[in-house]
């Protein structure tokens, strides 16, 4: 079974499968029999967890965090490599970006594990759990009493399926909108809008009293599509948007928050408050930060990005990630990357993996991490350590972030879906397409639909 179906992903290796996406419950009933099947027998495989020590072993991790994320990481691998008292060494492997890290994993499949533990992006979950090569993180809890609520619920729904943490939550954020105080106080705005059309009604004044040359830099990027449906309350796949079954199809275009958000999208870029300012999450932190835009949507994660970038120019303030209509009453799902630990059938090495993801959410390793990254911390208990409390206190911006995902809930966890990486791309050359050529709203969406349910028929087919 398992051979079939690496086989199978391997077929389907330009196909990267995710989670993500908004409005679903956070357990699963019903999956396909290949799935079950692959769960079970990796049940069956690790049952004997934790039988070792970890004493002495030297264990392999590939990550994709570069730049001050990779010194962050790198400082955090050194400190459990010289302060772990089972003498366990880490040597870590840089694998460049997210798909070249989920990409080498497929090819190493086929003739050696090559880690034991690996950092993947949220869009590769379904991937890994299909797969049939992992120790779900929830055997590694259970065999050793490790006390799992201390991780966020929010963020530990996003990556559950029928309550089993498959994956240990690591770097996580979520989209904020990100404004010009100054330009705000000089156009007389006291309330910052909080949807779509908001912004759209104050756009005249923040032009010709605030001083602003674009109303929004309003990036087109398919995690933000995917946060307006989660707004909206709304699936964006079918069979409980992936978690009560295997999903076969969008449902975004039949529930109607996809057409709501391409017709409130479409709206703002007419009237010249949203203009094209490429694809991608970092497309429009250019043109806010040099402070030509009055607004951004951007991650959590861009918030020190921001304020450097800015560098006093004006005030910076933060609030809610927008939703389409007035009356959403949704939340924000997350995203960033979690870790993975990988069945080499080696109880030694599956000790030495546990104990080191225990010291990457420790209080501790989260709190430096989120002060050096701008990532949540994902343990609930960093909140108290003294070098959180200082960051907070220095970046109050930061609280907003922190305040969202607590005011969202695990029903806003995310969609399963086997795509999501083709999916986001079909929806940014779309979207770029509506706002380009006038294309309408409605043949956008179906454009969309109908290219997204392709893939994931194909990847079906392929995979169950």
């Amino acid at each position: 079974m398992k051979k079939e179906r690496i086989l199978a992903a391997m077929l389907a290796a330009s196909m990267v499968t995710g989670l993500t996406a908004c409005g679903g419950s956070q357990t699963t009933s019903g999956t396909s029999a290949a799935s079950t099947t692959a769960e079970n027998t990796q049940a069956a495989e690790t049952a004997a967890v934790l039988t070792g020590s970890g004493e002495g072993q030297t264990i392999t991790f590939w990550h994709s965090m570069g730049g001050v994320n990779g010194e962050a990481m790198e400082y955090l691998i050194n400190k459990f490599n010289e302060e772990n008292e089972k003498g366990i060494t880490v040597e870590a492997q840089y694998q460049g970006a997210y798909d070249d890290a989920i990409n080498k994993l497929k090819s190493a499949q086929i003739g050696n594990m090559g880690a034991d533990l690996v950092q993947i992006y949220d869009i590769g979950t379904r991937f890994m759990i299909d797969s049939g090569w992992i120790i779900p993180m929830q055997q590694l809890i259970d065999a050793d009493g490790w006390d799992e609520s201390v991780i966020e619920p929010n963020i530990a729904a996003y990556y559950s399926v029928d309550n089993e943490l498959y994956s240990m939550p690591f770097n996580s954020s979520t989209p904020l909108m990100y404004y010009n105080k100054d330009m705000f106080e000089a156009a007389g705005i006291t309330e910052i809008p909080d949807s779509l059309p908001g912004i759209e009604a104050i756009g005249d004044d923040l032009l010709e009293k605030g001083g602003a040359d674009e109303v929004i830099a309003l990036a087109i990027y398919g995690w933000f599509f995917e946060q307006f449906t989660c707004k909206q309350g709304e699936h964006y796949v079918n069979n409980g948007n992936g978690r009560e079954g295997i999903a076969t199809a969008v449902e975004f275009d039949s529930n109607g928050s996809g057409l709501k958000t391409l017709t409130a999208w479409k709206s703002l870029a007419d009237k010249g408050y949203a203009p094209n300012v490429g694809r991608g999450g970092d497309a429009g932190l250019a043109d806010f930060s040099s402070g030509k835009a009055a607004i951004t949507l951007a991650s959590t994660a861009s918030l020190k990005q921001i304020l450097n970038d800015v560098n006093g120019k004006f005030e910076v303030g933060t609030a809610y990630f927008p939703k389409v209509s007035d009356e959403d009453q949704g939340g924000v799902s997350i995203g960033g990357a979690s870790l993975w630990a990988l069945n080499n059938e080696d109880p030694e090495r599956e000790a030495a993996v546990w104990e080191f993801v225990k010291f990457l959410v420790s209080p501790e390793s989260q709190a430096y991490w989120n002060v050096m990254t701008g990532y949540f911390p994902v343990n609930v208990e960093a909140h108290d350590e003294q070098l959180f409390l200082d960051n907070i206190a220095e970046y109050p911006q930061f609280e907003t972030a922190i305040d969202q995902l607590h005011d969202s809930s695990p029903e806003s966890a995310g969609a399963l879906v086997s795509v999501f990486s083709e999916a986001r791309s079909i929806v940014e050359t779309e979207i770029e397409n509506m706002i380009n050529n006038q294309v309408s709203p409605e043949d956008t969406l179906n454009k969309i639909a109908n290219q997204i349910n392709s893939s994931i028929e194909e990847y079906n087919l392929l995979n169950n």
